[in-house]
């Protein structure tokens, strides 16, 4: 078992190596990106949590002249290249800068974080100062922009500034590192400041990457490739390492390799089939990849219990937003395509790798490209299919079970949320009188509605039933536990006393409903669902439902 601790959530290489994380190594990026010959500007595009922020950390430290690396690259594979770390190592003035906090819901808030991570980097530049070759407006602007006092015109072209100080400084040229350079358009983006950002962003990236003869070369990490008429406007010999062409590609995500040895060295080989389905499934250039946050956080609840099962790690992050943001947009129109997907097809679809952030929701084929790049889906290996696809088109999958839970899980809570507007008027006076007949047409009409997904649950049409009657002026609750046991759907109407309690069952088979039916209305009897409403409301209705895919029974307890 992995005694060393699994550092989720720490992107800072000398922290990790520092205090002896547990650590995959992929220090031969270096190697790679060196001896294929760096252009002068390559951007590097991969989904989020897939190691770009750490990947970059790791180059600073290793470049870095200010620094001796030396001691937390020991035993790692890039020390066995004794010329190339002769020539490299700790021998070139880096700038590293990240704009991954860079958000906000408005400009100004989004601008200030821009002025603080710039303000930090030339704090820790400070030294340069002291040097005989600053002039003294030279030093006024960077002790204003280190203060936060300078115009939107010095702070777009302080990376340039600080450039020309390290290469005075130095006597060499500048290694430029921009980790998620378009987190803050995407955050723009979707606050509407867009074009205030990108302002700001494109002169940064104009003024440090284009005609810079103090650049040696620079790096761009982010998880879109924004064209480059819209950002990288001139930036010469610039290419791109994107998911779908990469050079790069097992140095982004873990490969099999890689996962062998982690579950070997967490002696838990036996989930090796578990992880597969959860966390496999990308296809990055000619290469199968794991996405690395997921395997790193299992890694962690299985040092606390060797036989935690996996789960959605990337359920609660805010960038599922996404998903949601495709349903909105699309609704029914996508319905066809969301069942191929989820019951483990592909479909077939046009995809764009230079996007544009404001533009991302202007056509459904840019928002199925999104998807792609953000790797919510993945391509099918074109040696799978049986058919050629069209030009500039991809065989679109959803990678593993964990995004397809998340698909499941956003489709579930929009359909919730849109059953609201539909004319549930007739639904609500049947389950108040009693009408199992006009139950049963408005559920299944209700169902028919709905997206189909290959693994239904209960926990599936829990979410059904109490999205049709929430926002009705109806109290909903689910799950509650009262007499002996739990009720899965409480619907009450304190002002006209009286209370509607639902039972659900998931069928196997169309036959198995009407069984399935009186086997809830048994258990609701039995265990005695009603008793706690009877002295508080004068009409306690009990429903038993047995659902199957799209279909439902629906019968009353006499």
């Amino acid at each position: 078992m992995i005694k060393e601790k699994i550092p989720v959530g720490i992107s800072d290489f000398e922290k990790i190596r520092e205090e002896r994380c547990y650590y995959v190594d992929k220090t031969a990026l270096i190697r790679e990106f060196l001896e294929k010959g760096a252009a002068e500007v390559t951007l590097i595009t991969r989904p989020r949590r897939f190691g770009k922020t750490l990947a970059l950390s790791m180059m600073a430290s290793f470049f870095d002249i200010r620094r001796d690396s030396r001691p937390i690259f020991e035993g790692l594979e890039i020390l066995s290249e004794r010329q190339l770390c002769a020539k490299w190592m700790n021998q070139w003035p880096v700038v590293f800068l990240s704009f991954k906090n860079v958000d906000g819901m408005d400009f100004l808030y989004a601008y200030g974080q821009l002025e603080y991570e710039i303000s930090c980097l030339f704090e820790k530049h400070r030294y340069l100062l002291e040097s005989k070759n600053i002039s003294v407006p030279e030093a006024e602007l960077f002790e204003k922009i280190r203060n936060r006092q300078g115009s939107a015109v010095e702070v777009s072209r302080s990376l340039q500034l600080l450039m020309q100080l390290l290469n005075r400084y130095c006597g060499k040229k500048v290694i430029l590192l921009l980790d998620e350079y378009d987190v803050p358009l995407s955050k723009a983006s979707t606050y509407n400041y867009y074009s205030e950002m990108l302002e700001i962003i494109r002169a940064m990236m104009i003024t440090s990457l284009k005609d810079n003869d103090t650049l040696q070369f620079a790096i761009v990490s982010g998880c879109l490739k924004v064209s480059k008429e819209s950002i990288f406007t001139g930036a010469n010999n610039f290419v791109s390492d994107t998911i779908t062409a990469s050079r790069l590609d097992e140095y982004f995500g873990f490969t099999q390799k890689d996962l062998d040895r982690i579950l070997r060295d967490a002696g838990a080989e036996k989930h090796m089939e578990e992880v597969k389905r959860w966390y496999d499934g990308y296809h990055f250039g000619e290469c199968d990849v794991y996405c690395p946050w997921d395997v790193m956080n299992y890694l962690r609840d299985l040092q606390k219990n060797p036989e935690a099962k996996p789960v959605e790690y990337w359920r609660n992050t805010s960038d599922n937003a996404i998903i949601r943001s495709f349903i909105d947009y699309a609704g029914s129109s996508i319905t066809g395509k969301l069942e191929v997907l989820l019951s483990g097809g592909y479909i077939v679809e046009p995809i764009e790798e230079n996007l544009t952030y404001d533009y991302l929701h202007s056509s459904e084929e840019n928002l199925w490209s999104v998807l792609y790049l953000t790797g919510y889906l993945t391509r099918v290996r074109e040696q799978e299919l049986k058919a050629c696809l069209p030009r500039g088109s991809v065989a679109l999958v959803i990678p593993n079970e964990e995004v397809r839970e998340i698909f499941a899980a956003t489709i579930v809570r929009w359909f919730g949320e849109n059953a609201r507007t539909w004319n549930r008027k007739a639904l609500f006076d049947a389950v108040w009188e009693g009408d199992t007949a006009v139950i049963n047409e408005e559920m299944n009409r209700l169902l028919r509605k709905t997206i189909s997904y290959h693994d239904y649950r209960e926990d599936y049409y829990h979410a059904f039933l109490a999205g049709i009657f929430a926002g009705a002026g109806y109290m909903v609750e689910s799950n509650r536990e009262h007499g002996e046991g739990r009720s899965d759907i409480v619907i009450s109407d304190s002002e006209n006393g009286r209370v509607a309690i639902f039972e659900a069952k998931c069928s196997r088979t169309p036959e198995d409903m009407e069984p399935d039916c009186d086997r809830a209305l048994h258990q609701m009897a039995e265990r005695g669902y009603a008793k706690d409403y009877e002295d508080t409301f004068r009409q306690v209705l009990c429903y038993g439902i047995a659902f199957y895919k799209k279909r439902c029974c629906v019968e009353m307890q006499a």
